[in-house]
């Protein structure tokens, strides 16, 4: 099932189920998805969804974080929840030997030598592990290997 239809049947669902959050983050989820397709003039695939559902992610983390510091807990908590809903979307994270093994085998694919040639890495890396673990940490991670070559 693709992922869009999935979304879709999981708000049918929440309305059934009169779950409000989950409902209201849906539909947050459905808006900004709709929005980036009407920006780029395209329907969005699994992995456009993905980076959609990723960028709410990181808003909200933001944002709760934002409320945390404006002694706002409640508005902090419901972020916090959205953000468990948006989860539910992505694909199981990568463990670290599995990550650590993709990286490698990126970087002999792609016959790096050092640090000039992260950006092809990074570009290899981006569509296998898109959703499954934090690109900043992966980027880290690309970084002293091959600095350390």
């Amino acid at each position: 099932m693709a992922l869009k239809a999935k979304i879709q049947q999981d708000m049918k669902d929440a309305m059934r189920g009169r779950e409000t959050l989950r409902l209201e983050s849906i539909r947050l989820l459905r808006a900004a998805i709709q929005r980036q397709e009407v920006d780029s003039r395209t329907e969005l695939d699994d992995t456009g969804v993905l980076a959609v559902i990723q960028k709410l992610i990181k808003q909200g983390q933001d944002a709760a974080a934002q409320f945390e510091q404006g002694a706002r807990p409640e508005l902090a908590a419901k972020e916090l929840a959205q953000i468990e809903h948006f989860k539910a979307y992505l694909p199981a994270p990568l463990g670290d030997t599995e990550l650590r093994e993709i990286i490698d085998a990126a970087i002999a694919a792609s016959g790096a030598t050092g640090i000039r040639d992260m950006g092809a890495v990074m570009a290899a890396l981006k569509s296998e592990i898109q959703g499954r673990a934090d690109m900043a940490a992966v980027s880290r991670t690309v970084k002293s290997v091959l600095g350390a070559d």
